[in-house]
């Protein structure tokens, strides 16, 4: 048996990292809501028993929601399933009601861990990185018109690029929706 070395550890973990449809931004906000709670803990006002219970209840739903749109993805998948590399244009299950289920699933995830901790940092740092991967979600769009054309264009018309009515009026945020 051999062991780790340090250099063999942070190579195994960044291949762990890349399989996963975690987004960077995400890991260092959940990463700093951490420490700040750590550091300077600032409670949600209320209950401990309500954060407990809205705070898995949103985790749960993240999870789900990640979940299901990986499940739709490998389903549209014919050889090794590449996260990135999509190989058909997904518009079934999650995808019907937002464009980035995994997005939303991955931010009620960091909301519910930090309710859950009753931790108010969260509320900090979650628009903040939602400001952040906007830009990665407009740069992923812009790839999926590519690879897509005119099928994504009729998609991102349809559905809402993050959550809300799909007959809504358009967005500050939906620069080409």
């Amino acid at each position: 048996m051999t062991a780790l070395t340090g250099g063999s550890l942070i190579r195994r973990g960044k291949e762990v990292y890349e399989n996963l449809p975690l987004p960077f931004p995400v890991v260092a906000a959940i990463v700093l809501d951490l420490l700040l709670a750590r550091l300077r803990p600032v409670p949600l006002p209320g209950p401990r028993a309500l954060h407990r219970t809205a705070g898995a209840g949103l985790l749960l739903a993240g999870v789900g929601l990640n979940i299901w749109a990986l499940a739709e993805r490998r389903h549209r998948t014919t050889g090794a399933f590449a996260l990135e590399r999509p190989e058909d244009l997904v518009t079934t299950g999650p995808y019907t009601i937002t464009r980035h289920p995994m997005y939303i699933g991955w931010w009620l995830i960091q909301l519910g861990a930090g309710t859950l901790a009753g931790s108010s940092w969260v509320l900090a740092t979650l628009p903040a990185e939602l400001l952040v991967e906007h830009r990665a979600v407009l740069d992923e769009e812009a790839t999926l018109a590519e690879l897509f054309g005119r099928a994504y264009l009729e998609y991102s018309d349809s559905v809402p690029r993050y959550l809300g009515s799909p007959f809504r009026a358009q967005s500050p945020f939906d620069s080409n929706s």
